[in-house]
């Protein structure tokens, strides 16, 4: 029904699926997959791994399949699941970001898992599939990278509460080579390990000092930045929309108008208009 098929993603696929009643089958794969079922709840009988489980699933439900194990799920009814699947490679590299041996860290399967977090990626992705203009690769970095964190807290059994905040910062040199990085490449997809490359720091890492540093995260500051630079072309020059839209680094002028109502709750056309008043 709805697939990331097709966009800039990397470390992260997903699929909205239509399942028919009765009886399907998932090989193993080479990818990490986490299914969460939408709608109705149905009776189902699942085996993963060698595990079997008789159930009622309900809407906010995950199955975790690691790589390499098949499944298989029969329902008395049709039902929706939102599939992610992540590289293996992804889980390696932030695992060794948090500090850990990625070779120690073993993904079980699970049924009917519930986790508030996984949930709210879930959505988040699945509202991404289903927008008319799909959003920066940047944020879909940054979801791919905290679902893997929450995979391996809850494959170490580490499930946290409220711990000390980590207040550390950029150092200023760095946020000032990243953020004029980032200036001088807005007309650019930037992408979270690019970024962190940029700071000498990891992905996992550069998410809470970019947030420390600047009071946002690195994909709000990435769209304001954009739409800033939007708006100063407009006021300053006469350029199609279309043409700002991809110096900004927008897919399109409709994304770039879109994003200007949402944030400045300004068209394009009234940034103009007000521009030509002064």
């Amino acid at each position: 029904m709805l697939s990331s098929a097709g966009r800039d993603w990397s470390g992260l696929d997903a699929d909205f699926v239509h399942i028919p009643r009765g009886l399907s089958h998932v090989p193993g794969g080479e990818l990490h997959r986490i299914g969460m079922h939408f709608g109705p709840p149905v009776k189902a009988d699942c085996s993963i791994g060698g595990k079997r489980m008789r159930r009622i699933q309900k809407a906010g439900d995950i199955d975790i399949v690691p790589a390499g194990i098949g499944g298989s799920w029969e329902d008395d009814a049709d039902c929706h699941i939102l599939r992610l699947s992540l590289h293996p490679s992804l889980i390696n590299q932030v695992a060794e970001d948090m500090g850990h041996d990625a070779g120690k860290i073993e993904l079980l399967p699970r049924f009917q898992f519930r986790d508030a977090r996984i949930e709210g990626i879930g959505r988040a992705v699945k509202a991404d599939l289903e927008a008319d203009i799909p959003s920066d690769p940047l944020f879909i970095d940054l979801l791919a990278n905290a679902l893997a964190v929450r995979l391996i807290e809850t494959a170490r059994g580490h499930f946290p509460t409220l711990e000390k905040p980590d207040n550390a910062k950029l150092p200023e040199r760095k946020l000032r080579v990243l953020t004029e990085y980032i200036e001088t490449n807005l007309d650019q997809k930037l992408q979270l390990a690019n970024l962190a490359k940029v700071a000498g720091v990891s992905v996992t890492r550069l998410k809470n000092l970019f947030r420390n540093s600047t009071g946002t995260s690195v994909h709000q500051y990435v769209i304001h930045r954009r739409i800033e630079y939007a708006r100063a072309l407009m006021s300053t020059t006469t350029m199609p929309a279309s043409e700002i839209a991809l110096a900004s680094g927008f897919a399109h002028q409709s994304h770039m108008a879109s994003t200007m109502r949402r944030l400045l709750g300004q068209t394009p056309g009234e940034i103009v208009r007000q521009a030509r008043e002064f």
